[in-house]
């Protein structure tokens, strides 16, 4: 009967950890920016006497979905999958991150020029579209990173052999 018992240590396990951490602290620093603006949006809009839409109302949202959420999903299956050996992986994290500012930016423009009373510029508008283009882009290549994640697994996890557990079981039968 062959059972090796691996300790848990922690050189084993740095290297695929350290992308879940990065990932654990961008949501948490989008969490913290998500908490920020909801409290924006409440101020601002108690301080103006203003009531009416605005797009500050989902800035709140996108970035607590989106920012943290989401990128706790992706810390999940980065533990699982090794995500980041993937050349696509540099390419969905800086898409991702320059789409999710860059729209939620443009939404705090155009929600304050709102509470304001001011008229937006389509340039605005436009930006904002960009963002949501490249956040379209980084889905596309999150997924195509996670396809091949998932193709290339038993190599990958926990530095196991995957055979071995049903040879340890056939050897206790």
């Amino acid at each position: 009967m062959n059972l090796t018992v691996r300790p848990m240590c922690q050189s084993v396990y740095s290297g695929r950890m350290e992308g879940v951490k990065i990932l654990v602290n961008s949501a948490f620093g989008y969490a913290v920016a998500g908490l920020a603006s909801g409290l924006y949006y409440r101020e601002l809009t108690k301080a103006q006497d203003f009531d009416g839409p605005t797009q500050l109302s989902i800035v709140h949202t996108h970035l607590l979905v989106l920012g943290v959420l989401f990128l706790l999903i992706v810390a999940i299956f980065e533990r699982l999958f090794v995500l980041s050996a993937s050349p696509l992986y540099r390419w969905f994290t800086v898409t991702f991150h320059a789409g999710l500012l860059l729209t939620v930016a443009m939404q705090l423009v155009h929600g304050t020029m709102q509470v304001f009373g001011k008229e937006a510029s389509a340039a605005i508008s436009g930006i904002a579209g960009i963002g949501h283009v490249l956040l379209t882009v980084a889905f596309v290549v999150f997924f195509l990173a996670l396809r091949s994640a998932v193709a290339r697994a038993p190599e990958h996890r926990d530095g196991r052999e995957i055979d071995n557990a049903s040879t340890n079981v056939e050897e206790v039968a």
